[in-house]
């Protein structure tokens, strides 16, 4: 399934958020930062990361049932959707 700006919603902003999150943690590792902090960013740019991915799962799965409900195919079935889920779990 072709990943559309229209069905990934906002995964994009939360991505490029993330990237910022992460530049952000690198600078703190090299300027010495407290481990605790650094942590705590880290583990708020492993949750938006996390979201973005369920975003886009959830997006795929919006837009295969709604193909599948105007009788097209959707491209991608139930359990590869599972499989990319649970590869986010």
């Amino acid at each position: 399934m072709e990943l559309k700006p229209e069905m990934v919603g906002d995964a994009l902003p939360r991505l490029r958020r993330a990237q910022g999150q992460l530049s952000g943690v690198i600078d703190m590792m090299e300027q010495g930062e407290d481990c605790t902090e650094v942590l705590q960013q880290l583990a708020a740019v492993s949750r938006a990361l996390d979201r973005a991915g369920f975003k886009i799962v959830s997006s795929g799965l919006r837009h295969c049932n709604a193909a599948r409900e105007r009788g097209e195919d959707p491209g991608m079935t139930d359990q590869e959707l599972e499989k990319l889920f649970l590869a986010l779990a």
